[in-house]
């Protein structure tokens, strides 16, 4: 159907009877504070699309959002502005947190295409500890060298293992097993890799991420909130300003009175939410639960040695009071739900009640209830797994995901292809000097804060130094339709075999507490063997 929008004509006439028909147009080169306005009239005013555009500018933007976004809290309207970020040279662990935001659109550096040898890392700031700052740094850069021998070598083995078919290209060939060394040689990346993401997200969104990230207790991941906060008020990135730099040029001479009055909108600097994100701020209401719910934790757990568990573990129902105290204690441990949920069961209900009350207390007037209150889902899956297979699983967002922190204590991962390539004994030492660090560098947080000092970055420095390998726990919420899809998509050939693993075990542990329902599965079995070189 045509707009019916004609260049130059007054397309504000009202129109005739016969006219008034459904129109649909797609509308594009207005900022984002200025469109969400646009689309925010509608429900305020009989304006068309045209016509509101037409007569906003980014001061009536910005009077609109000030009386509704802040004083009324009609939050909603955030969700017209949308705002694409490139974020660059942040660690994988600051990366982690940046997308943890279940309305997140976007992409990030992969392990399986990209060489990440001179990505470079983070280094936090270990102040005048030279000793720390040392044994970090050595610690990192052996890992970046053994990753490139881990590449280098898992290539070579693939490579015999794997002859090239006659109609395959050597160039795709190669390609294609470099990427599945990879795979392998992801294991030994520090968390302190620098990667890159790009993100597509609305003002809501972009205003809960940065003032999530300004609540952290990583400095980096606190910086990274500023950084985007200052994005999104300063000039962006303008792609189209190069090609107007050259039109321009060709004005000025033939008039140089014209060329200025051009350049003056087609150079015009774009701020894509000064509004909006100027009142982004940290989070008391996430600063103040994480410190008591934190201290809860550690005095009912403290008791518990945290034991085995398998890698997915569908969890039973129970009483919705005991699932929000576990969730809320869970996602500040280590220990698994079921451990914790044990503890819970056994507590009274008034102290229950008091857990939950934490997690509660210091919600302000417009703060969204913490994600731990997202309860209720029938599948629930308790998953331990290598890092980087959790960072494959996390995309999937659409389902309730309850982080743990990084840790050492649960072991790591190691990839049989190492043990068939004879790289046992490497692998297990490069993964030990890392726990090591790691284990080194918590016990200096630990004792600076005993002593007093500023202890803002708790156990930051040695997160840094954990290699992907290592195991986290993550709880998944999800309904049916969400385990079927994941398991469906993320068991299929071309994938990563640490999440094929997990996937498949999801699909099993339904299977077998409905088996009615696995006909309805279209699962690729993960213990068949795989063409490495089918993408």
């Amino acid at each position: 159907m045509s707009s019916g929008y004609k260049p130059g004509a007054n397309n504000s006439e009202s129109p005739s009877e016969n006219e008034l028909s459904t129109d649909v147009y797609a509308v594009h080169g207005a900022d984002p504070e200025v469109q969400a306005y646009g689309m925010a009239k509608y429900s305020r005013s009989a304006l068309s699309m045209r016509e509101s555009l037409a007569e906003i500018n980014d001061q009536k933007a910005e009077k609109f959002l000030n009386t509704f976004y802040f004083q009324y809290g009609h939050r909603s309207i955030a969700d017209l502005a949308h705002i694409a970020f490139a974020i660059e040279r942040l660690s994988i662990l600051a990366a982690t947190v940046a997308v943890d935001e279940p309305r997140w659109d976007g992409q990030e550096r992969s392990t399986r295409y990209q060489d990440f040898q001179k990505s470079g890392y983070y280094v936090p700031d270990f102040g005048n500890d030279a000793a720390a700052r040392a044994l970090y740094r050595e610690t990192i850069d052996h890992l970046f060298s053994e990753y490139r021998h881990f590449s280098e070598d898992m290539f070579g083995y693939l490579r015999e293992l794997t002859p090239k078919p006659s109609e395959m290209k050597q160039e795709a060939y190669e390609r294609t097993l470099r990427a599945r060394a990879f795979d392998i040689s992801r294991y030994l990346l520090p968390l302190a890799t620098n990667t890159s993401l790009g993100q597509i997200v609305s003002a809501r969104t972009l205003e809960n991420q940065v003032s999530r990230l300004l609540s952290h207790t990583h400095a980096e991941v606190r910086r990274l909130g500023e950084l985007l906060r200052r994005a999104a008020q300063e000039p962006a990135y303008d792609v189209s300003h190069a090609r107007a730099w050259a039109l321009l040029d060709e004005i000025a001479r033939e008039s140089a009175e014209l060329a200025g009055r051009a350049g003056e909108l087609l150079m015009r600097p774009i701020r894509v939410a000064p509004t909006l994100m100027k009142y982004a701020e940290p989070n008391a209401y996430e600063i103040e639960s994480r410190r008591e719910l934190t201290a809860a934790a550690a005095e009912l757990l403290a008791p518990v040695a945290m034991q085995d568990s398998p890698t997915v573990d569908l969890l039973d129902d129970h009483p919705l009071q005991i699932e929000l105290a576990a969730t809320l204690l869970y996602q500040h441990s280590h220990h698994s739900y079921r451990q914790i949920r044990d503890v819970v069961s056994g507590l009274p209900e008034s102290q229950r009640n008091e857990i939950i009350d934490l997690g509660l207390r210091h919600r302000g007037r417009h703060d969204e209830v913490a994600r731990p209150f997202c309860a209720g889902q029938h599948f629930r899956f308790d998953i331990l797994m290598d890092i980087g297979g959790f960072r494959d699983m996390h995309r999937h967002r659409r389902c309730v995901q309850i982080v743990q922190d990084y840790t050492t204590a649960h072991g790591y991962d190691m990839p049989v292809e190492i043990e068939s390539a004879g790289l046992t004994d490497r692998y297990e030492s490069a993964m030990k000097r890392a726990r090591e660090t790691a284990t080194q560098l918590a016990a200096r947080d630990a004792n600076e804060s005993a002593a007093g000092h500023p202890a803002t970055e708790t156990e930051a420095q040695s997160q840094y130094v954990i290699p992907l390998a290592f195991r986290k726990r993550t709880l998944f919420k999800m309904d049916f339709a969400e385990a079927l899809y994941i398991s469906e998509l993320r068991t299929g050939a071309a994938g990563h075999f640490s999440y094929r693993n997990v996937a498949f075990a999801v699909y099993e542990a339904v299977a077998k507490r409905y088996p009615a329902l696995v006909k309805y599965f279209r699962v690729t079995d993960v213990r068949k063997p795989v063409d490495l070189l089918k993408r």
